[in-house]
This record gives C-alpha cells, sequence and structure tokens, in this order.
C-alpha cells in the first residue's frame, strides 16, 4: 500500500507586490490637513493640492521639491561658455599655422614662398581655413601634428553632441573603431525606421545593443527609451546651436558638415535626426531656450550635454509647479527627478503619489465628472476632528462636561425588559436573556455546559423616554464672514456640532441652514466644501422661515435654534418670494425677521445668538431678539466659537434631562 507524502511549504519573502500583510496606509493626519483648508474655505481639490506643496510625514512637498530644482538650474546655467569646441580648433588651427611658418621661413626655395602665399590666403572663418588645409602638405611635423588633433577633436566632438560619452570613446580612435560607429550608425537608421513604422523591434533592438552597446553607456532598456534618449539629445543640439551668435553657429555648422563629410556620415546622421524628429515631434526642436553661460568654455558635445540639462531641469520645474491645466503627479518624470535630486527626491515624489492614491482607495475623495469631492466618510471624520478639537478647548478651560455615550444614553432604567426588536439601542439584559435561552432548551439533549442562545431569546432592559431636542444651526453665508475671517470657524463650528448631535445624541435630530441673499439647508458634504456667498444681504428672515419647517417636523422634540451671524439683516423675502437687499438696514427687512422670530418663539423655540461682530447696530438688534424668543446673546471669538455653540448645546441637554 503506497503511503501519501504529506505536502510541504517552503516561505520566503513576499515577491507578489505591495505587502498583503502591511499596515494600511495612515490618512489621518492628511485627512485632517485638507479638512482644515476646506473649513478655511478652500475647495477640495485647492486643500489637495496645499497638502501635496507642503509635504507630509516628513517628506518633502512639491515647492521644496521644485525650490531644489530651481536651485539646480541656477547653478546649470553658469556651466559655461557653448564656443569651447570653436575656441580649442582655432588655438590648436593658429598653432599650426605659426609652426609651418616658422618652419618655412629660413627656406630660400620658390616653394616655400608659395606655401606662406597660400597661409596668407586662408579665409578669415575657422572652419574655412581648416576645410582649405585639408589637402596642405605639412612641412612642420609640429603643425602637423596640431591640424590632425583639429580633425581628431572635431569628430570626437561632432559624434559627442549627437550621442552622448562618445568624446570618451573615440579618443585617438583607430581605423577599426571608426568603422565600428559607421557600423552603429547605419544599424540605428534602420532601428529607428523600423520603430517609426510601427514594426516589433524587441528583437532588432536586442541585437543591436548586443553588438552596439559599447556606445550607450546608459544601457537603455527598450527601443523606445533609446529613441527617446536620442532625440532629446538632439534637440538640444540643435538648441545649443540656436544659442550661438550667427557667426559663431556658422563657423561651426561648417566644421560639422566638413566633419560629417569626411567620415562619410553625413547623410546617414542627416537622415537619423529626420527619423527621431518624426518619433518625437513634441519636443523644442530648433527652439532657442536656456543655454549656459559661465567662465570656463565647453566643447560640443559638453554644451549640448548642459543644454538638455537645462532643458530638463526646466520641464522638472514646470511639472512640479503643477501650474497648468489638468496636472498631477503622473506628469512629474521620476527618472529626471531623480537625476538632478537624488534617490530621495524620487522616494519622497512616491510618498506623495501614494498619498494621493490612497485618498480615494481608503474612500476619502470621490472623483465624480473630473470633480474632486470630500466623501462622506471623510466628512464624518472632518465633523469628528472638529468636535475633539472643541472639547479639547472646552476641557482646557474646565467647561467640558460633556456626555459620553454609552449603553444608558436613550434614558434611566426603569427595572423592567422586553424582548429585542430589531433597531434596540437599549442595553442587554443578560440575565433574562440566558434565562429564556435555558427555559427554551431544557427539553433537549444536553451537550454539556454550553447554553445555545437564539435571536428570539434575546431582552433589553426598559428606559424611560427621554424627549430629543429639534436643533436648526442658522449660519450666516454674507461676504463679510469671509473678509471678517470668521467664516472657516463658522464652518468648522457647524461640522462640530452636526458630528456631536449625530454620533452621540442620536435622538436628536439637527438641521445645519445657511442664509445670505437667501437660505438653504446644508447637507453636511456640502457644508464642508460651501464658500461664502459673494452675493450681498443677510437674510436671516428665510433662515428662520426654514428652521420652523424643520421643528415643525419634529413637533415631539425640544425645539432649539442657535444663529451664527456678524451682521445685521439686510435682506428679507418679498410677498412674491424674490429676495430684497439694502444697507443700511430697511425697517421692513427688520420688520420681517422680527415677526418670523415671534412665530419661531410661538413654537416653544428658545433663539440664542451667537454674535461675531461687536457693531453697537448688531448687538442691540440680537438682544432684542432674544427677549422676544426667550434666548441669550453670546459675544465669542471666532476662534472660540465652537466652545460656546458646543457648551450651549450640551448645557440645554443637561437641564432638559434635570427637567
Amino acid at each position: 500500500m503506497s503511503t501519501r507524502r504529506p505536502r510541504g511549504y517552503r516561505y520566503g519573502a513576499w515577491r507578489g507586490g505591495p505587502d498583503p500583510l502591511a499596515p494600511p496606509y495612515d490618512l489621518g493626519d492628511a485627512v485632517d490637513e485638507i479638512g482644515d483648508s476646506v473649513l478655511d474655505g478652500s475647495g477640495v481639490r485647492e486643500a489637495l493640492r496645499e497638502l501635496l506643496r507642503r509635504g507630509t510625514q516628513g517628506r518633502r512637498g512639491l515647492d521644496e521639491l521644485r525650490r531644489q530644482v530651481r536651485e539646480r538650474l541656477r547653478q546649470a546655467r553658469t556651466a559655461g561658455r557653448m564656443d569651447g569646441t570653436l575656441q580649442e580648433v582655432r588655438e590648436l588651427l593658429d598653432r599650426a599655422v605659426q609652426a609651418e611658418r616658422r618652419e618655412l621661413f629660413p627656406d630660400p626655395d620658390d616653394m616655400a614662398r608659395l606655401q606662406e602665399a597660400e597661409l596668407d590666403a586662408l579665409p578669415e572663418d575657422t572652419a574655412g581655413a581648416v576645410r582649405a588645409l585639408k589637402d596642405y602638405d605639412w612641412r612642420s611635423a609640429e603643425a602637423r601634428q596640431a591640424y590632425e588633433q583639429i580633425q581628431d577633436l572635431l569628430r570626437r566632438e561632432v559624434l559627442d553632441s549627437s550621442f552622448s560619452s562618445m568624446k570618451q570613446a573615440l579618443e585617438n580612435a583607430s581605423p577599426e573603431d571608426m568603422q565600428a560607429v559607421k557600423d552603429m550608425v547605419a544599424d540605428l537608421s534602420r532601428l529607428v525606421d523600423a520603430h517609426n513604422r510601427g514594426e516589433d523591434t524587441d528583437q532588432q533592438f536586442a541585437d543591436f545593443m548586443d553588438k552596439h552597446g559599447q556606445f550607450f553607456p546608459e544601457r537603455p532598456e527598450s527601443v523606445e527609451e533609446l529613441v527617446d534618449s536620442l532625440a532629446r539629445r538632439a534637440a538640444a543640439q540643435q538648441r545649443m546651436m540656436a544659442g550661438l551668435s550667427p557667426e559663431q553657429r556658422a563657423e561651426l555648422a561648417g566644421l560639422m558638415a566638413q566633419t560629417m563629410e569626411d567620415m562619410g556620415l553625413a547623410s546617414e546622421m542627416a537622415h537619423i535626426s529626420d527619423a527621431l524628429r518624426q518619433a518625437r515631434p513634441d519636443l523644442p526642436w530648433g527652439q532657442r531656450g536656456q543655454v549656459p553661460d559661465g567662465e570656463q568654455a565647453l566643447g560640443m558635445g559638453d554644451a549640448t550635454s548642459a543644454v538638455a540639462e537645462l532643458a530638463d531641469l526646466e520641464a522638472l520645474s514646470s511639472q512640479l509647479s503643477q501650474g497648468y491645466a489638468g496636472a498631477s503627479l503622473a506628469d512629474v518624470d521620476e527618472e529626471l527627478l531623480e537625476r538632478a535630486l537624488g534617490r530621495s527626491a524620487a522616494d519622497d515624489l512616491a510618498t506623495l503619489r501614494q498619498l494621493e492614491r490612497e485618498l480615494e482607495r481608503q474612500g476619502y475623495l470621490n472623483r465624480s465628472g473630473g470633480t474632486l469631492e470630500l466623501s462622506p466618510k471623510a466628512v464624518r471624520r472632518l465633523g469628528a476632528t472638529a468636535l475633539r478639537r472643541v472639547f479639547a478647548k472646552l476641557d482646557a478651560t474646565g467647561r467640558g462636561e460633556h456626555d459620553v455615550a454609552d449603553a444608558g444614553a436613550a434614558g434611566e432604567l426603569t427595572g423592567g425588559s422586553r424582548e429585542w426588536r430589531f433597531g434596540d439601542e437599549q442595553p442587554l439584559d443578560v440575565v433574562r436573556t440566558v434565562r429564556n435561552a435555558v427555559l427554551r432548551t431544557a427539553g433537549e439533549p444536553r451537550t454539556g455546559t454550553r447554553v445555545r442562545i437564539a435571536v428570539e431569546d434575546f431582552e433589553v432592559v426598559e428606559t424611560e423616554r427621554r424627549t430629543g431636542a429639534a436643533v436648526a444651526l442658522l449660519v450666516d453665508l454674507s461676504y463679510s464672514m469671509a473678509l471678517r475671517g470668521t467664516w472657516g470657524a463658522a464652518k468648522s463650528t457647524a461640522m462640530a456640532l452636526h458630528s456631536l448631535v449625530t454620533t452621540r445624541f442620536p435622538q436628536d435630530a439637527i438641521e445645519i441652514i445657511g442664509f445670505s441673499s437667501t437660505a438653504q439647508v446644508l447637507r453636511p458634504e456640502t457644508l464642508a466644501e460651501l464658500s461664502v456667498d459673494t452675493l450681498q444681504g443677510t437674510n436671516l428672515q428665510h433662515g428662520l422661515m426654514l428652521a420652523r419647517r424643520f421643528l415643525a417636523r419634529h413637533r415631539d422634540a425640544e425645539p432649539v435654534v442657535l444663529v451664527v451671524t456678524d451682521g445685521e439683516p439686510t435682506a428679507h423675502l418679498e410677498d412674491d418670494g424674490t429676495p430684497f437687499f439694502c444697507w443700511p438696514p430697511m425697517p421692513e427687512t427688520i420688520a420681517r425677521t422680527v415677526a418670523e422670530v415671534e412665530r419661531v418663539a410661538r413654537s416653544g423655540a428658545t433663539v440664542n445668538v451667537f454674535a461675531l461682530d461687536p457693531d453697537p447696530g448688531l448687538v442691540h438688534f440680537v438682544h432684542d431678539l432674544t427677549q422676544r424668543a426667550g434666548g441669550r446673546v453670546f459675544e465669542p471669538d471666532a476662534d472660540r466659537l465652537g466652545e460656546y455653540v458646543v457648551a450651549d448645546y450640551l448645557r440645554t441637554r443637561r437641564g432638559r434631562r434635570a427637567r
């Protein structure tokens, strides 16, 4: 009989992506920071952008990364002058001509005079002089060596301006080395053409790198990466040429053309340039951009690299600014950032990207039609945070004494119990529940000492019915709230009170009403992203009308009206429902507002007013208003508004429970 071997298991490092056992990404602080900005009046997108600019969790934000990129840009601008190759060629040319003249001067032969005349007739421009001396029969060994140095320098610099690191690779190049370059250029031309035609070039690219990889020390991993690198350098070469003076540009172009012709690469390189431009037409070909301007003279290859670096840094700075339409962190080139500022900068960018992703993945932000919105989960967090800060201030002043949500929150115990019904919040009567289970299973066979409890066994203790409250919070949305800097405090207070009522006192009902030229009922999600109304008017009358309708829907609850405002009523609704505004307030506006206050008072509601401006007119009006409605007037500083409103609500609840 065969025995089956038990299956074995091997353990190792997780290689399937993100660690499934890693703790969830902590977004608490980030959500709170976004919430603070939103409550201060910013939109969600602006609040998120501000957080990404500022950075979080000890990581640099976009602003700091951009500042460091701009500093690198400033340094790159002083890298050196771009006419280094021309200057070096001129020096070598002068040395060759002077050495040749010294050799010819003591020779009395007529041929020596003819050669001197040929030297005298050399063109003044460097490129023309080098071209004229191409077939010259040098007598001086020093002069011949200097001219050969010119040719070697031009070969290396011209190729280095097209292919990075070619200058070092071709130093003292042999004919075999030059043939290898020609073979590479020919194969590259075929590869780029195939890429532009949309062919599958994976194998062709692999063969190309196997054969010519020594010319590309950066080791591109795909044909797209190779083409992109070459195209960027070709575009930088054109921008470098555009940055020279017309005379310098003409001389250098002549030297380049002559050198390419001598190497037999002129037509092939021209074709590659056109193909690269076709592959990346989005690059700034031929445009004059940032060019270095320093003391040190740079060769063509180094000047092209400097111009390419300047272009990359400029593009990176623009990407980090996020100041264009449709900007996102995905636009930032991580490779460019790492090359400019190091690996730690790329890690900081990755953290910001993860933060942005996690805010959506964990359900704090929603995208709807391209618009970024706070989710209900984020709004609840926002309200809870605002409430926690209010309670922290209340506790610090010794005036907290806030209720704690517990099992008895629905009322005092009566001593009786009843069967549990779905939705009950009363405490569970454990003794009666277990007794019911024992009695129900008494006739069944026993299996040990366990008691099997079923749903029908549950009983809850009875509590006294506690009267709930209907709280209408009226918040001034007029533009003066923003001008005085009180709008953020008012929004935060409304969020805190809504969170307190809905989470700790669910038997109470709350409605937030905003009023400016007209009034409107505000959901917490709407309130979180709401901005002050730029329309003129403080229409308290309309706000009280909406409050009265809300209280009418909760006739069994104790009515409470809280008003947060910074000015007298300056608007009212006409008989046909259109808003009317006037400053200073018209008697009709005051009369209609007072009449609405008296209607609210007849419903049994108290009206407490939190006046955010010590203006005598406002203070006089609200005192008269509260006397009619049996309420009180508070004059808190804006930063203590939340304390006053929440403490007043809790004090009202304690008084109601005592009664």
